[in-house]
């Protein structure tokens, strides 16, 4: 590719060789007809990209979200639960005031 690929307002220049070599670097196969419509596609892309480019301005702050974001979640609150009792009620096993389940890993070194 040239040295500038992607001149502000201009042509790009993409050829089909240079997108013959990105798709040899790429592991791609490319027919002939693939490699004229690619290089069509990858200079619109490129110039879009350069028209990003010319809006960016000094005086424009970055941001990370085009509109302010808010918490939508709710307060944490107290609210009633169930006891011991109740969770273990329908439990399968239990024991000590715990599930008992299946050991899955050997004991601990």
């Amino acid at each position: 590719m040239s040295a500038d690929p992607v001149t502000p307002g201009g042509d790009t220049g993409i050829t089909r060789d240079e997108v013959a070599h990105l798709a040899r670097l790429s592991r791609l196969a490319v027919t002939d007809a693939e490699l004229d419509v690619f290089a069509g596609q990858l200079e619109v892309i490129l110039s879009a990209v350069s028209r990003v480019g010319e809006v960016a301005a000094d005086d424009i702050p970055p941001t990370s979200h085009a509109v302010p974001l808010q918490n939508v979640f709710r307060p944490d609150e107290l609210r009633p639960g169930l006891t011991q009792e109740q969770a273990l009620a329908c439990a399968p096993a239990a024991e000590d005031g715990r599930f008992r389940v299946p050991q899955i890993l050997g004991e601990e070194a």
